[in-house]
């Protein structure tokens, strides 16, 4: 099998070398969450208020995830869950997300007040209402793992391969084709987490701390093509953010 020296190559170069995958199939599934984000912010504001309508985007994210599970080999290889990768991303993704926590933390507690913006609505958000127990760990952690299976393992893993499939079909320039950079499919990931509906409802400005969210875990998988460590960065991330936020607001 043949490997690239690059951290950006893909998909061969993380995968193990015992498991040959086959070419993926049903990579333009990933449109379905995509279209249907655009979708929600053409719709009147009384549709958009709909709490049904606001979970459409990931719910076909997670039908398309399912179609595409169903017609691939090796799903977990593909999308950065082997067994062997566990612990080095339970450690990796810790650190990773107890820094973003801390740094974002305050942001929303000095830098947003600072600028003139409400925070105490996070009060009043359904995560604030849920009992601590509730929240802490399990439920942060269930919701983690749902949305990195979506936002990372699924749609930036469908959009890397897509966008290198088309590239290698495209025109190439002085007899050689241009090397593939996955930043386009890391920042469209990004958005379409930043600025999924219920996001943008729920947290209403403090949407936008998402889109680094999104960058530096799109970046940890790219690098890594390791979802535990994801995963693991953002259950901490908000764990320390839902704690430390809770007890400053109440």
């Amino acid at each position: 099998m043949r490997h690239s020296s690059s951290p950006f190559a893909w998909p061969h170069d993380h995968h193990d070398q015992t498991e040959e995958l086959q070419a993926e199939k049903g990579t333009s599934l990933v449109l379905l969450p995509l279209f249907g984000t655009v979708a929600f912010y053409l719709l009147p504001d009384a549709q958009q208020q709909r709490t049904l309508v606001q979970f459409m985007p990931q719910l076909l994210a997670y039908l398309g995830f399912a179609i595409w599970a169903c017609v691939n080999d090796h799903v977990s290889t593909r999308i950065g869950l082997r067994r062997n990768q566990l612990v080095e991303g339970i450690g990796m993704g810790s650190l990773v997300g107890l820094t973003l926590g801390l740094a974002n933390t305050g942001i929303i507690l000095y830098l947003v007040p600072f600028l003139g913006k409400d925070i105490t609505f996070l009060t009043n958000t359904p995560h604030a209402q849920a009992p601590v127990w509730m929240m802490v760990p399990w439920t942060i952690v269930i919701i983690a793992i749902a949305v990195e299976l979506n936002f990372r393992g699924f749609l930036l893993g469908r959009l890397i391969t897509s966008l290198a499939s088309l590239q290698r079909h495209s025109r190439t320039i002085h007899g050689k084709r241009k090397p593939f950079t996955p930043l386009l499919a890391i920042l469209l990931s990004a958005l379409v987490f930043a600025f999924d509906p219920f996001m943008v409802a729920t947290f209403q400005h403090l949407h936008w701390i998402a889109v680094w969210d999104g960058l530096v875990w799109g970046w940890m998988w790219v690098q890594s093509r390791n979802l535990y460590s994801v995963i693991t960065a953002h259950a901490v991330e908000v764990i320390v953010l839902y704690s430390l936020i809770k007890a400053a607001l109440t």
